[in-house]
């Protein structure tokens, strides 16, 4: 630990004190929100443990029955037939506070490009079942894709958010708060070994003035000579 370079008195030691007792309703704060941050993280991972299987399930069988339609369509066929977009998508992206995190919230808006309201950009004619059950499936899982990144971001967020706070409570722990109070410490030291000696330094004099005091005047006796 070290002792800060400062005089010491006592407005200092005064102004130490404060700085203290904030440092240490600061360090119980952080020490507060860090454990509650970690509390939330390991809910998030777990919930997106849970989301990220779900998600790869459901895009597994998506891609296994648009393997099944490729086998059956040829390659300038299956091209031609998704080539041509029914719908546009964007993505609205919010945020919102989470113990000083600002974490996102994203939701898709999709707006159609023809009036016909067919979802499948294609015929059914020269197109194959597979085909279609891999786009339905595909456009399932699209809301539970958003919401996967939404929660992965959110993670990443909050884990960077932990770390700051972990550093500034172990900077309070174990540096700013030993250090103030090593100072103070010191600082009393000084200011009773300084009150001490004016008390020795106070006693002594006292002692010299008594002795002063309590010493007996010299009397001079003058003798006459008479002369007869």
């Amino acid at each position: 630990m070290a002792i800060l370079k400062v005089n010491p008195t006592r407005m200092n030691l005064s102004t130490l004190k404060g700085r203290l007792e904030t440092s240490t309703r600061g360090h119980k704060l952080l020490k507060d929100k860090q454990d509650e941050l970690m509390r939330r993280f390991i809910d998030i991972i777990k919930e997106n443990k849970k989301l990220r299987e779900d998600v790869e399930k459901e895009l597994a069988g998506s891609f296994s029955d648009f393997l099944l339609a490729s086998a059956l369509m040829s390659p300038e066929m299956l091209k031609e037939a998704v080539a041509m977009p029914t719908r546009t998508t964007k993505v609205d992206i919010k945020t919102k506070n989470v113990m000083s995190v600002e974490i996102p919230v994203m939701k898709f808006q999709s707006e159609k490009l023809s009036e016909t309201g067919s979802f499948y950009p294609y015929g059914y004619s020269q197109t194959t079942s597979d085909l279609d059950d891999a786009i339905d499936k595909l456009n399932k899982v699209m809301d539970r894709l958003l919401e996967l990144a939404q929660i992965e971001k959110s993670s990443q967020l909050m884990a960077d958010e932990i770390e700051k706070t972990r550093r500034r409570v172990n900077a309070l722990e174990y540096k700013t708060i030993p250090d103030l109070q090593d100072t103070i410490k010191f600082i009393r030291q000084k200011l009773d070994e300084n009150e001490r000696a004016n008390i020795t330094r106070l006693m002594k004099v006292k002692d010299i003035i008594s002795k002063e005091e309590t010493k007996e005047p010299k009397v001079e006796r003058k003798t006459e000579e008479i002369t007869i």
